[in-house]
């Protein structure tokens, strides 16, 4: 009872806060600033020419949106509508961005917000089950500066099991240190997705660390990951990845399907957006997953995919015993 008043009184003080308002300066504003970086920075440019003459087109479709909150997800929605991309986003920001620093600031803002250590840096559980199978459930990648020891401590943890499952099934994604646990999977050096950059049109590939901290569980050990179709961005980079090398035995459903890497970019004191810059190319198949998702290799309702993956790995084990 006492958790249902706390929640009831949080209601009641955000209901009594008028929601920021908007004028129809600001919104344009933020069209044409949004409609610009389309054109010059989205990582399809025949496709950001086309949202961009479609946002300045849209008229007094936002004349009825008022509130800050509103339009950015007003926005968001018709940009993800009409280019079915997932990471293309607006945000309201209710302190103001500054013209110079204001994205990094932003950004710093948000890596806290998503990446912070009131979520444990994303590692949710790491749990050791019958016939020393380990499951980690991991809910984000965080920043390499910011957590990169703690993803190395739950790797060093993994590795002494006989068998692996990477619970992603709630992941949605973040920063390189989906790159680090690939030197605890795989051998030194291994090709994964690079970029296309759209702004300065170059190519760069990655591989998997040729050193990491503590111990790694290995390149031949059972490996299993779980996905759904929340599973997104950097988790299906690692899901993919793993799959294409045929180290890992992907069980859940068909990811979400974003492939494409993205920066934030200021448009306005207090919105800023999510652009998709660049292209993830993985160097075996030459495509990636955007827009398709990662096909998981066993087909089960998310809600199955950990007892199926269990099933799979004592298989597995009894079979290499």
């Amino acid at each position: 009872m006492k958790h249902v008043v706390l929640g009831l009184v949080a209601t009641l003080l955000v209901a009594s806060v008028p929601a920021p308002q908007i004028d129809e300066k600001d919104r344009r504003e933020v069209i044409d600033a949004v409609a610009g970086l389309l054109e010059d920075r989205y990582v399809d440019a025949g496709l950001g020419r086309q949202l961009a003459a479609g946002l300045r087109e849209s008229g007094n479709e936002w004349d009825n949106v008022r509130s800050g909150p509103e339009f950015a997800e007003a926005l968001t929605q018709w940009l993800r509508i009409h280019s079915q991309d997932g990471h293309l986003a607006l945000d309201y920001v209710e302190q103001p961005l500054s013209n110079e620093g204001g994205t990094e600031e932003f950004s710093e803002r948000e890596i806290e917000r998503y990446y912070g250590a009131h979520l444990n840096h994303g590692v949710q559980k790491i749990e050791r089950l019958d016939g020393n199978i380990m499951l980690v459930d991991l809910r984000v990648f965080p920043p390499q500066e910011l957590a990169g020891d703690v993803i190395s401590a739950m790797m060093t943890v993994a590795a002494q099991g006989d068998a692996l499952i990477l619970d992603l099934r709630n992941n949605g994604g973040g920063m390189e240190t989906v790159d680090l646990i690939t030197g605890y999977l795989l051998p030194p050096g291994s090709p994964l997705s690079g970029v296309f950059d759209r702004p300065s049109e170059k190519v760069t590939t990655r591989q998997s660390p040729v050193s990491v901290p503590g111990r790694r569980f290995g390149e031949t050990k059972p490996l299993y990951i779980l996905t759904s179709r929340r599973t997104f961005s950097a988790a299906e980079a690692l899901a993919y990845d793993l799959q294409a090398l045929k180290r890992a035995t992907i069980v859940g459903e068909v990811t979400g399907g974003g492939a494409n890497p993205f920066e934030y970019r200021r448009v306005h004191a207090h919105f800023a957006l999510s652009l998709p810059e660049q292209r993830s190319i993985n160097p075996l198949t030459g495509t990636n997953w955007q827009g398709v998702g990662v096909q998981p290799d066993v087909e089960v309702p998310a809600g199955e995919a950990l007892q199926k993956a269990i099933v799979l790995a004592k298989a597995s084990l009894k079979r290499g015993r």
